[in-house]
């Protein structure tokens, strides 16, 4: 593989920038997997979700986090379509109810953070402890609008519940083993999904002031978080090796079947972000939001 501008990298494929991009790539991944696979629902709730993060959602405000955006949504979204077709590739059962019932529990894994129209104090940033259950319950009240089976409810749920912090996988009764396995994906998913993203290391001061408002204070400031990133890393790689079962290894059969590629690009993204972490912020006293400009940051 050559070095420099003719490598190989994850976000030359889709515009991670255009939500609607990022759709059209997730049913071209989805009708690989199930080449007979229905996607009126799915794209009935991305339109709904999506207009959820704009402020077009009847009841909510747009969404004003700056880190846990549609953008990350985005970023979880089709990680979790491409684990979806490379465990099928990999000759895991799943179905196809399944798998769209997890892709739309992707899509609603982060909307605890936005605020209803008579929520009028801070940002959605202080539901940070609690967007997890937030999230449940407003994929909850969706799933009775639109008459979901109820069995569905609680196989979400148990899906999104993967997705917190210090979530306790063993500790969730899953309905069927392939909810588990779902669940470990989207966990995954919602990991590498923001770890290799382009902007990852740029947006991290977001991050901190998201914590800061929720009165999460593990970290002095913004270069404190930045440079503890590092070793977040390294507890991250034993979370998706021991809690979420190495599902991780789905990606190379997908990136083979997709672009001839037998490699799994998220680890590669994600090792270039911490490599670009380290040379560059090594002294306290740096600049280091010039120094981690390596593109521009767009926000929706």
């Amino acid at each position: 593989m050559s070095k420099g501008k003719d490598k190989i990298q994850l976000s030359k494929f889709v515009n991670m920038y255009d939500p609607h991009c990022v759709f059209d790539e997730v049913k071209t991944v989805l009708c690989m997997a199930y080449p007979n696979i229905g996607l009126e629902l799915l794209t009935r709730v991305f339109r709904d979700i999506t207009d959820l993060f704009h402020g077009k959602y009847n009841g909510y405000q747009h969404c004003n986090t700056k880190y846990h955006d549609l953008h990350h949504t985005s970023d979880a979204f089709l990680a979790m379509a491409r684990l979806v077709h490379g465990a099928i590739l990999e000759k895991e059962k799943i179905s196809e109810e399944y798998a769209i019932l997890a892709l739309i529990t992707t899509l609603m894994h982060d909307v605890g953070y936005i605020q209803t129209d008579d929520d009028i104090t801070g940002t959605g940033a202080k539901y940070t402890e609690v967007h997890v259950d937030r999230s449940i319950k407003f994929m909850e009240k969706y799933f009775e609008k639109n008459a979901f089976p109820k069995e569905q409810i609680k196989t979400c749920s148990d899906m999104l519940l993967c997705t917190g912090v210090h979530a306790k996988i063993d500790d969730i009764k899953f309905s069927t083993r392939e909810a588990e396995l779902l669940g470990k994906m989207l966990g995954t998913a919602d990991l590498v999904g923001q770890m290799s993203d382009r902007t990852y290391i740029e947006k991290l001061p977001f991050l901190f002031h998201e914590f800061r408002e929720s009165n999460i204070n593990i970290y002095k400031n913004e270069l404190d978080l930045i440079i503890k990133t590092v070793d977040f890393y390294h507890t991250i790689k034993i979370r998706l090796a021991k809690d979420f079962g190495n599902v991780i290894s789905f990606f190379p059969a997908h990136f083979k079947a997709r672009y001839g590629i037998s490699k799994n690009l998220y680890e590669e993204a994600i090792k270039s972000n911490m490599k670009h972490l380290k040379n560059h912020i090594k002294i306290s006293g740096i600049d280091y939001n010039k120094a981690l400009r390596r593109t521009r940051v767009v926000f929706n």
